[in-house]
């Protein structure tokens, strides 16, 4: 048997579909964000990143450069074993507290990334629960899809953000039945937000519990960055929130926080987290200070805020496919795989921009995007920059423009702000 004919055949049929990936080689430079160098076919050039999801640049902010830095000085470069085993490092405590803290939860756990988070809470969470029913949002993240699929229990898919098709399914259940809700507050694609307080409503009228991913929005609203939850006053009606170190706060890994018990119970039977090292106190020490800096300073928030609904404005005057969003998401609609890459291709080559294709199966066929994401440090003169390469693009490619005017950049697509109203979700 050709055993390599099986793989080889696998990765044609991406190119078939137009949608294998290509990695860009870069490397971030320290003190510049968001640019950095890009090599390709033994050269190299200087790029600006507008896809990445280091959200607030919080990545080279010296704070937490020095953490990592006098962190690993002092203890080294690795944990040097799981949780169990001698790599519960005191700065990954230390982490855990600010965690709990940031969600006024009564304790938290930290996880390799997000994805890990999702995977092993979400499936440990409800294989404890007897006979319990997963309901879950059908544009859910990969790794809440697995720990639901990872969990064997029953599960039911409601329609996105659709709490009238959620109740039916709660109802249906009855309120004896154990019941686990998993959502995300803000989706990463098209940048829409849950109606957070409807569901808690919905757990509170059927008995279920919830569990909230704020891996895109932690960091990034409320008045300490504690997420959308926050924000709206609603952390308390959540059971468990997850999220994640390597956005917004700029480091790497993932968490979940809780009650004692159920922290206490994901840490004791998850098996992603009992099998698997420690997080380095260097990483450890990197993210604690982020979190904390974000916790006292509302600066780098403002900023991306006004940056970001400065790039929507700009580029809806400029007749691009905007596509709405309440967050700091802004997705550009191309809606063919090729033309994407291809716009993707001309941007990085001709540009020196770097936008990520988003094809499927990360969006449905059909709606494939740029999918840009402002920080604070993308100023007007590169925003600027960036509407003249995309219309250069749009026209090189031959993609549509849209008749889009400033006037309709309506309230409800505009960026969501700091504190929001504790009314709807």
């Amino acid at each position: 048997m050709n055993y390599q004919r099986f793989f080889s055949e696998a990765i044609e049929q991406l190119h078939a579909e137009r949608r294998y990936r290509v990695f860009a080689d870069l490397e971030r430079i320290a003190g510049r964000f968001p640019r950095a160098i890009w090599r390709s076919g033994g050269q190299t050039r200087e790029i600006t990143v507008w896809c990445s999801n280091d959200y607030l640049g919080m990545g080279q902010h010296e704070s937490v450069v020095s953490a990592m830095r006098e962190a690993a000085g002092r203890m080294g470069s690795g944990a040097g074993g799981t949780r169990n085993i001698s790599g519960t490092n005191h700065p990954l405590v230390e982490l855990e507290a600010e965690l709990a803290d940031l969600h006024d939860k009564e304790a938290g756990l930290v996880f390799t990334s997000g994805f890990v988070s999702n995977e092993a809470s979400i499936s440990t969470i409800a294989r404890l629960l007897p006979n319990c029913l997963v309901l879950s949002d059908e544009l859910n993240h990969a790794s809440m899809i697995e720990g639901v699929r990872r969990s064997g229990a029953e599960k039911k898919i409601f329609r996105h953000n659709d709490v009238a098709h959620l109740e039916s399914l709660l109802k249906a259940a009855g309120r004896e039945q154990a019941k686990l809700i998993v959502f995300e507050s803000v989706y990463s694609m098209d940048g829409d937000i849950a109606p957070i307080e409807a569901i808690a409503d919905l757990a509170d009228k059927y008995n279920a519990m919830t569990y909230i991913d704020e891996v895109h929005a932690v960091g990034m609203y409320g008045p300490r960055g504690g997420g959308i939850t926050e924000a709206r006053g609603l952390a308390h009606r959540i059971d468990v929130i997850e999220g994640t170190l390597a956005k917004a706060f700029g480091v790497i890994g993932g968490y979940i926080t809780g009650s004692a018990s159920v922290i206490d119970a994901v840490r004791s039977y998850a098996p992603g987290f009992i099998f698997t090292t420690a997080l380095p106190p260097s990483i450890a020490s990197a993210a604690a200070a982020s979190i904390r800096h974000l916790k006292t300073s509302s600066a780098e928030r403002e900023r991306h805020q006004r940056q970001t609904q400065r790039t929507k404005d700009v580029l809806a005057a400029a007749g691009m496919p905007v596509m709405p969003s309440e967050t700091h998401i802004v997705p550009l609609h191309v809606g063919d795989p090729e033309l994407c890459k291809k716009a993707s291709d001309r941007l990085l080559d001709m540009h020196g921009i770097y936008i990520q294709p988003i094809n499927y199966p990360t969006v449905p066929r059909g709606t494939e995007r740029l999918r840009i994401t402002p920080t604070p440090f993308h100023d007007d003169t590169l925003i600027a920059a960036l509407k003249d390469a995309l219309m250069e693009t749009w026209e090189a490619v031959g993609i549509p423009f849209t008749d889009t005017q400033p006037s309709r950049v309506t309230q409800t697509e505009r960026v969501v702000p700091l504190v929001v109203s504790k009314s709807g979700g």
